[in-house]
Parts: C-alpha cells; sequence; structure tokens
C-alpha cells in the first residue's frame, strides 16, 4: 500500500482575518505564502512541515461539536493556561466545566476552547 503523511487541515471561517490573528496570537503560527491560489484563503505553518489553511466562508452556516476538534500538544500546560487566560479565552474540562481542565487515564492533561467561529481545540501535554 502507498503511504501517507498528514499535509493539512482547512477550516471554513465567518472572518478570515479574526482567524488567522486568533491562531497567530493563541499559537504563533507563523504566516506561509498561499502558494495554490490568489484567494484571500490564508495559511499558517504548524511545524514539520504541517499547515493550517484558513479558508473565508462569511456566509457558511458552521456547526460544530467537541468530538470534532483539533488538538495541540505542549510541553508548558501549566504556561498555555496563563497565556490564553491572559488573551481572555475561556477554556473548559471535557464536561465544559470553566476555566478547567482534566486528567486523561494515562496521566494526559487537556484543555478545550474554541476559535472565533466556533471550531473546538484541544489543547493537552502529551509530548
Amino acid at each position: 500500500m502507498q503511504a501517507f503523511s498528514f499535509n493539512h487541515l482547512a477550516l471554513a471561517v465567518k472572518d478570515v482575518e479574526v482567524s488567522t490573528a486568533f491562531y497567530q496570537a493563541v499559537f504563533n503560527f507563523k504566516e506561509i505564502d498561499n502558494t495554490a491560489s490568489k484567494s484571500k484563503t490564508r495559511w499558517l505553518s504548524l511545524g514539520e512541515g504541517k499547515e493550517l489553511h484558513i479558508i473565508p466562508r462569511p456566509k457558511a452556516n458552521i456547526k460544530t461539536v467537541k468530538a470534532v476538534h483539533i488538538a495541540f500538544s505542549t510541553n508548558d500546560f501549566d504556561g498555555f493556561m496563563t497565556h490564553i487566560s491572559s488573551l481572555n479565552i475561556s477554556y473548559f474540562d471535557w464536561l465544559g466545566s470553566p476555566n478547567t481542565y482534566n486528567v486523561r487515564n494515562d496521566g494526559i492533561k487537556q484543555l478545550y476552547f474554541q476559535d472565533p467561529s466556533t471550531y473546538w481545540i484541544e489543547v493537552n501535554d502529551a509530548t
């Protein structure tokens, strides 16, 4: 069978400028050139050749549930909680309790929050 690797995640967002600024402020993702088109779609580098494509769809009816989310790991979980708190971003544990996190059975800490288009994001310490 052919080999595959993850390349990018694309999100349809209400406001591409607001969403791009959000991901840059929260994760410090650097913007890279959109080499595919001259559209208003913005590309951010996730590192290691992986990308996040932010596609403007101002009239889209975006429906989200927490079970469908993007997850990032950090080696400074407590520092990340402090960082998003300083940005006035509310976060939740899996059950929805505000400004707390949960610990999975395997000992991994995780928290959840939403981006400006209501996509759910998990941050954990599974590094």
